[in-house]
């Protein structure tokens, strides 16, 4: 951990093109700043957007490259794991489907629908290495004071005995408690509307709906000095510092968030999705 910097990645959701920007940008953060990255995909790589399997590799790559860096598993890795278990369950593979799973299937298996069962549990076959990574993938992971989930966690339980299912898909129970908990919990799940990471006295939540706004955020975490930035991409094509929503419920900010400092500007101005596209 010593001389290593956390990057918090909100909801990817397919955006391959956006990943790359925020990756690009980490590279030359941690380098400028002599640090090691450890980027802590906070799930939901999968689904909605238009290249879930890009997503994937991105994120495969990162691990490799960046030992301590972290995939968590999210609601969406959850169901697409359940089909590919289950490739003849109607009612799973429509679940999955309905929630943005069919450009997942089509990036994964390579071509539209119609997909078979044996298409389907090819996959597993196909992508085994993708397929481990989101087995293998973390719940959650503590590092000081911070707690990293997919979805949150249930404030009325210990955080050492949270049930896998509120970790994946938990949202108003955790995120209308209002007073301190054990740790911050930092988090995506729940996309937020405007598309800006939002800080309250027991949070950090970082989906953005990237695959509907074209805004993939992060928060950068120096578990030394305990400082807290936050980037995110941009519609002009550039990842952009940017100041969070801060809620003050009574408790004052969870974090102390440093002002912006800098801009990596980044030629492609492509986003994953228009919202006229949004799944």
């Amino acid at each position: 951990m010593n001389n290593s910097t956390i990057y918090a990645i909100g909801d990817v959701h397919g955006c391959s093109v956006l990943l790359a920007r925020l990756v690009d940008f980490i590279g030359d953060h941690a380098e400028r700043n002599r640090r090691i990255p450890m980027i802590f995909f906070l799930g939901d790589i999968v689904d909605r957007g238009h290249h879930p399997l890009g997503a994937m590799i991105i994120v495969q790559d990162c691990i490799q490259r960046w030992p301590g860096s972290r995939l968590f598993c999210g609601n969406h890795e959850q169901m697409f794991l359940e089909v590919l278990d289950n490739p003849g369950d109607e009612h799973l593979k429509n679940r999955f489907i309905r929630n943005g799973g069919y450009n997942t299937l089509r990036s994964f298996i390579g071509y539209d629908d119609p997909h078979t069962v044996e298409e389907i549990a090819d996959v597993a076959v196909r992508h085994a290495d993708h397929v481990s990574l989101m087995r293998r993938a973390s719940l959650i992971e503590i590092v000081g004071r911070y707690a990293f989930v997919h979805a949150g966690i249930d404030p009325h339980v210990a955080i050492g005995e949270q049930s896998e299912k509120d970790l994946m898909w938990i949202r108003e129970k955790f995120l209308d408690y209002v007073g301190p908990l054990s740790h911050i919990i930092v988090h995506g799940h729940t996309m937020l509307e405007p598309p800006r990471p939002v800080v309250t006295e027991n949070r950090i939540s970082l989906d953005t709906g990237a695959y509907h706004s074209g805004v993939l955020s992060m928060a950068i975490i120096d578990p030394e000095t305990d400082a807290v930035e936050f980037y995110a991409t941009n519609c002009d094509g550039s990842v952009q510092a940017v100041e969070p929503l801060r809620l003050d419920r009574g408790y004052g900010d969870a974090v102390t968030v440093h002002a912006p400092r800098e801009k990596c500007q980044v030629s492609e101005k492509s986003a994953c999705h228009s919202p006229s596209e949004a799944a």
